[in-house]
């Protein structure tokens, strides 16, 4: 054994008391006590006594707070005035060491630095770059507690999408360059997160004091006793309000939360806007009520500015511009509205929430908080949201998981019309759809929502080769679109398409070829669906089948003939959903006859479409329709 060795162990059975604080054995009066290690000889240990601090500590805090009715030269007192002396351990860079068999730190902790508050061996606050927080002092030792890891995602700035790691290019959207670092750090004054629920909580509380009762479960009798069904949902009046209420599953159902989306000027906010002067002016309930439109986009005096133009003279349409949810519900606090409408989402923030207005966490936070305060005070909120480039809801996909209702309001740029269509309905179908056309007035219901995308002049079809009608079904809503073909012999294009899906335009071509005999290889072939509708559903086969044998045979289609069919590989007609509402669809609009599968001539026989004064006309297959119609 090395001498270096021998005094590192006397030095270290001399001093081994150190290591057990409670027995009060006496200690060397110096102030500091080293040893060289016998593993390592470069490292040596050092040992601070904080008796001298401590006592003086307490000594100062006993002169500043006597005890009454206690003698300070009893023996008791010198017991109570006694401090346990407590160590830390500190390595040759004056770093204390922790206790890592009790606080299960790793190995690499001692790299980090650790700085302790006045009084060496207290328990007091560390300060860790490693993330190392409250320290303790139990059997004497300084130990760092270990804080929990900061949560990290990395968000698309483009469409919101969130993953756990960084990619470089957004797996949602494909845009590259897009994901942005976001961690969830403590907010707050007092370093802790704020949530929605705690903010529409406390407004609600103040609000209508929660009673014990409340709280407990209630059996699905009791809940549904007393409740009208016929009269549970907020009637929207007018045929706009109808319109509406239509989407939503025959009104506004009260306490729901309502989320519309659409692109750029297709009238998100004109339509919100007549929808809340349709429920201040209360014609359900025989007199005028209160409603609430936020905006965090536009000024109170812009949004007057568009309610002169639509003509909204109601007086109980409240108007206010702010950001801040917690300002907002005090509002409606004081109001008490029978409707809450917020434009828009991205545009408000909650002041506890980390990250701007229209982040991921402020989104969902604020998305939460008035969920909360909807269920609570049985008030509708209508929330209006941007889009992306997508087409879909900016921010977490979680939005459109907290709401009851997602309403998209669909238009074209070069079309008046506009398709409110129902993508997530608690409490309706999803089939329905409201078709509007936006004029000066704002957005008016359309009158033949059924003829929407036929031209003007359909009777020109008896003299237009390449011109057939076919029934489509949005929902349950039935339109009738114009199929137009064009054959071209010799042309240098072989095919060209608009409208209806490619793979489908030359499965029907080649059918046509191959089991109806068309000689259709030498000739260029052009479709297009007139309004710009794309054919999404296969009952329009027969149609485009139709009007490329009329543009090849040049014989015109007569008018009053629709087609409704899908076709298969062998030339067969095959059936469609819903074949009976596309008839009754054009026997309303005044067609004479209607070309059908065979089956679904005997399915319809009994429904009595004679007396609408049309023809059914069934075929097996594509050589009967061809010599049924051209011939």
């Amino acid at each position: 054994m090395q001498i270096s060795e021998m005094r590192a162990l006397r030095i270290f059975y001399t001093q081994i008391h150190l290591f057990n604080p409670k027995r009060h054995i006496p200690i060397s009066p110096s102030p500091i006590i080293s040893f060289l290690s016998h593993q390592n000889p470069k490292i040596s240990r050092h040992f601070r006594s904080t008796y001298n601090l401590r006592t003086q500590e307490l000594a100062s805090l006993d002169a500043d707070c006597p005890s009454s009715g206690s003698d300070s030269n009893s023996p008791e007192a010198e017991t109570n005035s006694s401090t346990r002396r407590t160590w830390t351990v500190f390595d040759t860079d004056g770093i204390p060491y922790s206790d890592r068999q009790e606080s299960g730190l790793r190995r690499g902790a001692e790299k980090n630095e650790v700085s302790v508050n006045k009084g060496y061996g207290s328990a007091g606050k560390l300060r860790s770059g490693g993330g190392y927080g409250q320290a303790s002092s139990d059997s004497g030792f300084v130990r760092a507690r270990k804080k929990g890891k900061k949560k990290v995602h990395w968000v698309c700035s483009e469409c919101g999408h969130s993953e756990g790691q960084w990619w470089g290019a957004c797996r949602e959207c494909n845009t590259v360059g897009s994901m942005k670092q976001f961690s969830e750090g403590e907010s707050g004054n007092d370093g802790s997160r704020v949530s929605g629920f705690e903010v529409s909580d406390n407004v609600v509380r103040s609000w209508f004091p929660e009673k014990s009762t409340e709280v407990q479960p209630l059996r699905l009798t009791d809940v549904n006793r007393g409740v009208n069904q016929m009269n549970w949902r907020i009637p929207l009046h007018g045929h706009f309000g109808s319109e509406v209420a239509r989407v939503l599953g025959g009104g506004l159902v009260p306490g729901s939360l309502v989320l519309v989306g659409g692109d750029p000027g297709a009238g998100k906010s004109t339509m919100l806007l007549q929808i809340a002067a349709i429920i201040a002016e209360g014609h359900d309930i025989g007199g005028s009520s209160p409603v609430l439109y936020v905006s965090g986009e536009e000024s109170v005096e812009q949004i007057g500015n568009r309610a002169d133009r639509l003509r909204i003279e109601t007086e109980d349409l409240f108007l206010y511009s702010s950001t801040d949810i917690e300002e907002i519900l005090g509002q409606v606090h004081l109001l008490s509205p029978r409707a809450l409408v917020v434009d828009s989402i991205q545009t408000v923030y909650l002041k506890g929430v980390v990250g701007s207005a229209g982040g991921l966490q402020q989104v969902k936070e604020c998305t939460s908080a008035l969920l909360r305060f909807a269920k609570k005070t049985n008030i509708p909120v209508f929330l209006i949201g941007h889009v992306t480039k997508s087409g879909d809801i900016a921010g977490p996909r979680v939005l459109e998981h907290i709401v009851d209702a997602v309403l998209y309001m669909e238009g074209e740029k070069q079309s008046s019309h506009r398709l409110l269509r129902s993508v997530k309905n608690r409490f309706g179908s999803t089939d329905e759809l409201g078709i509007f056309e936006m004029s000066q007035m704002g957005l008016q219901v359309v009158s033949n929502p059924s003829e929407l995308f036929l031209s003007e002049q359909n009777s020109d079809s008896e003299i237009l080769p390449g011109l057939a009608v076919t029934v489509i079904m949005d929902g349950s809503r039935s339109f009738l679109l114009e199929i137009q073909a064009l054959c071209v012999s010799g042309s240098t294009f072989s095919k060209q398409v608009n409208g209806v899906p490619p793979g489908r335009a030359d499965m029907i071509i080649s059918v046509l070829m191959k089991q109806a005999g068309l000689k259709l290889k030498d000739s260029g072939i052009f479709l297009n669906v007139v309004s710009g509708v794309t054919l999404a559903e296969t009952a329009g086969d027969l149609a485009v089948a139709a009007a490329i044998c009329s543009s090849f045979l040049e014989f015109p289609i007569p008018s009053g003939i629709a087609f409704i069919a899908e076709i298969g590989l062998g030339g067969e007609l095959r059936m469609v959903p819903r074949m009976e509402k596309r008839v009754h669809t054009l026997a309303k609009l005044g067609y004479k006859k209607c070309i059908v599968p065979e089956k679904a001539e005997t399915s319809l026989a009994t429904l009595g479409f004679e007396r609408m004064k049309i023809e059914i006309v069934g075929c097996k297959n594509l050589k009967e329709v061809i010599n049924t119609v051209f011939v």
